[in-house]
């Protein structure tokens, strides 16, 4: 049986307007319980600033609890084809970096809880998203419930289109030059300038030039040293034992690179190293930013982010899939990245500070990204047909699209359950918030916002 045929006999176990339904498990925790058994193993003193972040709206909250919409999701219909899945491909995770050229790429850019898993969870993650920002940003239902059809529907299609191409050619297809037109999203044309022109700037210099200041006892000959300057309580300096730690875990880190990136790290010396809250999901974990400078000055900054298990992990053997066997969790973000993105960041690794697990990554790498909550009605529907083109091709590097092409097939019966289930999840997600809020306001659980 080919892998389309394949694909298409799913459907008789799975139908595909069996993605429209969700009902709340039984024995699902609430809000406020799931939010704080996502804390464990936090650093304390942050998850309020990471509380008060997921309380600023229901999207917000969506983007901090990818765990509890993954138990969710443990508890709806899987095909059981399974690819490597970004894990919390929301909206506000697809965006705009540079490649080796300085070239702006878009992708997906998030990767904390990637795993190998079933490819709905993706999507509806996605769909679900899109209604929420819409709501946020004054759009119609009309307007959400579209947005999600679209997604679903742009999905489909660019799979499709994958399955029919020679491998090779699928496997770098839509390049960024023709993603607005592949997914008609014209509308979008502007504010992708905007957003790319910001993302340009977006460098290590740049943040260099705020977040640190010339060492006063610096060298006499060569380039001045730098040192960062608190801002607290997203960033700060460490003391230098921690410091230390960190700068030596570059050198397991340099291990994990390909050996043709070690003259160019080689050029640089380190600096200094500070603490730096980061994300909303994230918040609370480890994260470091470490300063480099070269010969001349010029700053280059790595983020050291520690890299925690896949809210996921616990999920996937309720759907039947196995589990990830344990290993070290910073190469399992770098490892699915590689696998889903078309073009990653050069100096991506991994490496370990006090036994504990980090990725590294190039800080600010002309990084720029979308405001889906923002967005005007027409847009978001742009946008989420070109998200769910991305996320087809980098769910294609991972699993035949022959196989997922031959599931979704020709009609727009998926499209419609995926909107029917990101519009009840949408709604879902609301009361989740509203819990959450509720539990602010009564002081069960400490929040600060504003950071």
């Amino acid at each position: 049986m080919s892998p389309k045929s394949a694909g298409k006999a799913l459907r008789e176990r799975v139908p595909r307007s069996a993605h429209a339904g969700f009902t709340p498990p039984d024995g699902r925790p609430d809000a406020l319980t799931a939010v704080e058994e996502s804390n464990h193993g936090r650093l304390p003193h942050l998850t309020p600033i990471r509380v008060g972040r997921m309380s600023a709206s229901p999207f917000a909250f969506l983007r901090g609890s990818a765990g509890l919409m993954a138990y969710d999701l443990a508890h709806t219909p899987v095909t059981g084809i399974g690819t490597q899945i970004c894990g919390d491909a929301h909206a506000a995770n697809f965006g705009l970096y540079a490649d080796a050229r300085g070239e702006l790429v878009m992708d997906l850019n998030d990767f904390d809880e990637t795993v190998h898993g079933p490819w709905e969870w993706d999507l509806k993650r996605l769909a679900v998203s899109l209604v929420l920002a819409g709501r946020e940003a004054g759009v119609s239902e009309d307007g959400c419930r579209e947005a999600a059809y679209d997604t679903a529907e742009a999905y489909r299609r660019t799979m499709r289109l994958l399955a029919k191409l020679p491998v090779l050619d699928a496997w770098n297809a839509i390049a960024d030059e023709e993603l607005v037109s592949h997914t008609n999203a014209h509308d979008m044309l502007g504010t992708l300038q905007k957003v790319a022109a910001k993302a340009r700037n977006n460098t290590s210099g740049r943040f260099a030039a705020k977040s640190t200041e010339v060492v006063e006892d610096a060298p006499p000959s060569g380039a001045p040293g730098r040192r960062f300057v608190d801002a607290p309580p997203v960033l700060r300096r460490v003391p230098d034992a921690e410091a230390a730690a960190v700068a030596e875990a570059l050198e397991g880190y340099l291990g994990t690179l390909p050996e043709d990136r070690l003259p160019l790290l080689a050029r640089y010396a380190v600096q200094d190293v500070a603490f730096r809250v980061v994300g909303t999901g994230s918040v609370g974990t480890r994260s470091y930013v470490v300063l480099l400078q070269d010969h001349r000055g010029e700053p280059l900054i790595l983020q050291v982010k520690e890299a925690r298990a896949s809210t996921l992990t616990p999920c996937l053997p309720t759907v039947g899939f196995k589990a990830p066997e344990p290993v070290h969790e910073g190469r399992r973000v770098v490892r699915g990245q590689k696998r889903m993105q078309v073009v990653s960041d050069i100096l991506l690794g991994w490496t370990s500070v006090a036994g504990r697990p980090f990725q590294v990554r190039q800080f600010r790498n002309r990084k720029g990204s979308v405001d889906p909550a923002a967005l005007t009605a027409d847009q978001i529907d742009d946008y989420a047909r070109m998200t769910g083109a991305l996320l087809a091709r980098a769910h294609a590097h991972g699993a035949d699209p022959r196989l997922i092409s031959g599931y979704c097939g020709k009609n727009e019966e998926l499209d419609e359950a995926t909107a029917a289930f990101a519009m009840t999840y949408a709604d879902r997600t609301e009361a989740d918030h509203a819990q959450l809020t509720a539990g602010i306001r009564d002081g069960r659980i400490p929040a600060e916002t504003g950071v």
